[in-house]
C-alpha cells in the first residue's frame, strides 16, 4: 500500500470538500451571519491548495511493487 498516494487521494477529498463548501458559503452571502461573504472565500483558496497538491502527489508518485 503506498502512503504517499493514499495521502493525496486524502488531500484531494478534503480539497473537494473545501471548494464546494467555501463556494457554497461565497454565493449564499456568508456561512450564517458569523462569516462575511470575502471571508467565505479562505475555505474555497484552502481547498484549492489542497486539491491542487492532492493531485500533484498523486500524478508524481511512482508504483514501485
Amino acid at each position: 500500500m503506498n502512503q504517499k498516494r493514499t495521502f493525496g487521494s486524502l488531500l484531494t477529498l478534503l480539497g473537494i470538500a473545501g471548494i464546494i463548501w467555501g463556494a457554497y458559503a461565497f454565493l449564499m452571502g456568508g456561512d450564517g451571519g458569523v462569516i462575511g461573504k470575502y471571508t467565505a472565500a479562505v475555505p474555497f483558496i484552502v481547498g484549492l491548495i489542497f486539491f491542487f497538491s492532492g493531485i500533484n502527489l498523486i500524478k508524481t508518485t511512482k508504483d514501485e511493487a
